[in-house]
């Protein structure tokens, strides 16, 4: 959900609508201008926001509140009025007759009224895990740092209190990429510098800043991302931040109070906080065409937002906020997710030594939800194995997996979520029932990459 400042107000150009004044109030401490200039708008269309679920492809977005002009006292009433109705009938003119960005008229027009950013939304479709690759901020050095996380011992705060604790630690990121930028949310992991933010806002980018809440802006490095799991790390020059608690997100229960903190539509609406509760553990959501097992929570969140933190009531970040679900067809409301600490740790460790994660890891094979006589879930039947995987001659189709690690599978999310615990090469200890025996089965996780082979469907009788 980076920001990537869109059409006026987010109004259709053939809607006939006129948008109406808005203003923003006094910014609240400690947040006011944010230092140093913004890139140039480009003379075209910007890129889309890439992780937006919507359901439907290449759907547009809603749009971005911009700031109005302050009024000017007139002199006269009369004039007053002319000089507004020829105003709104410019804007009705250009949102009624479908004028293109770029389009001369347009530009001089707008052009009279500071602090517009004409950034455009188009509804074509771009690829941000390609744009990846592209991506080109100057690397930082290895480290050895890792992300502590601290179980909750029952703490309670207000939500006063949670936003005073976690505040300091979610800075603006920006991402400057070819005729723009983009606008993200970042958490601070570490005093010296490390900062945790989605991969999907530094894609592409060839340099990327940091804003600190007391106004300061860094230029920071690239220590690397994953775009599986969509986190990437960046490092700033500093040792005196104050970094955000890291809670874990094993101990979270659906209903648990949640809090986001971020940079919702851009950096006049920094450090917003919402709140919710958490609405499910565990959900196995698709981005972009990416399976991701993320938190799910009701508090609200917007473009902007990417790479922010979700917060448990004891003031520790839970998860990174990476997506939300929309449609242009129905109204939905409430279902944001974030990327759980327990996987960001597997992801942000390998990253901050590595400069890479090595890869998502993968049992290599295919699993649904299986079912006993009452209709209760009861386990993770396996549908099929690939023939290079090490699960190859150990499971076979019809396989029920009812423990991992010695934590009781109750459907495919339970697996999941075990599985992402690991890293590639470890053993996963599996509790299999096959027909009426049960077994102990252990497999080597692979490279999800590793695993592109055709599976085999045989049965473990058939296999005999």
């Amino acid at each position: 959900m980076r920001n990537s400042i869109y059409d006026y107000d987010g109004w259709k150009r053939d809607s006939g609508m006129v948008p109406q004044e808005w203003k923003p109030g006094e910014a609240p401490a400690p947040y006011g201008e944010v230092p140093g200039s913004q890139s140039a708008p480009p003379e075209g269309p910007s890129r889309r926001t890439p992780n937006l679920w919507k359901g439907k492809r290449g759907k547009k977005a809603p749009g971005t509140p911009k700031r109005r002009p302050r009024e000017e006292n007139g002199t006269g009433g009369f004039c007053l009025v002319l000089a507004l109705i020829l105003i709104l009938t410019g804007v009705a003119v250009y949102f009624q007759g479908g004028i293109m960005p770029g389009d001369s008229p347009v530009e001089r027009f707008w052009e009279q009224f500071p602090g517009w950013d004409r950034y455009y939304e188009y509804a074509e479709e771009t690829d941000w895990m390609e744009d990846l690759e592209k991506t080109s901020i100057p690397h930082a050095s290895l480290g050895d740092a890792t992300l502590t996380l601290t179980p909750n011992e029952g703490e309670v705060l207000t939500p006063q209190e949670v936003y005073a604790k976690v505040s300091p630690a979610v800075v603006g990121i920006r991402a400057v990429v070819d005729g723009g930028m983009y606008l993200g949310t970042g958490v601070v992991m570490t005093a010296d510098g490390y900062i945790i933010t989605n991969a999907h806002v530094i894609s592409g980018a060839q340099k990327a800043s940091v804003v600190f809440s007391d106004n300061s802006r860094v230029e920071a490095l690239l220590v690397g991302y994953d775009g599986e799991t969509d986190l990437a790390v960046l490092k700033v020059n500093r040792k005196d931040l104050t970094p955000a608690v890291f809670g874990d997100s094993t101990q979270l229960q659906v209903g648990d109070p949640a809090y986001a903190i971020g940079n919702p539509l851009g950096e006049e609406l920094r450090g917003t906080m919402t709140n919710g509760i958490i609405s499910a553990i565990d959900r196995t959501v698709d981005m972009d065409g990416q399976s991701m097992t993320l938190l799910q929570t009701n508090a609200a969140l917007n473009s902007g937002n990417s790479g922010g933190a979700l917060i448990n009531a004891a003031g520790q970040v839970v998860g990174i906020t990476n997506m939300k679900m929309m449609s242009d067809w129905e109204t939905i409301e409430g279902l944001g997710f974030a990327v759980p600490t327990a996987q960001a740790k597997v992801v942000v460790d390998q990253i901050i030594s590595l400069g890479f994660y090595t890869g998502r890891p993968a049992l290599g094979i295919t699993v649904v939800d299986h079912y006993d006589a009452d209709g209760n879930p009861d386990g993770a039947e396996v549908r099929s194995v690939k023939k290079l995987s090490d699960s190859s001659g150990k499971l076979f189709a019809g396989d029920v997996i009812v423990s991992a690690q010695g934590v009781p599978v109750t459907c495919t999310d339970d697996l999941l979520r075990i599985k992402d615990w690991l890293i590639v090469g470890e053993e996963l200890h599996l509790q299999v029932r096959a027909g009426e025996e049960t077994l102990e089965i252990s497999i080597t996780l692979q490279r999800s990459s590793d695993l592109s082979d055709s599976p085999e469907l045989k049965t473990r009788r058939e296999a005999s």
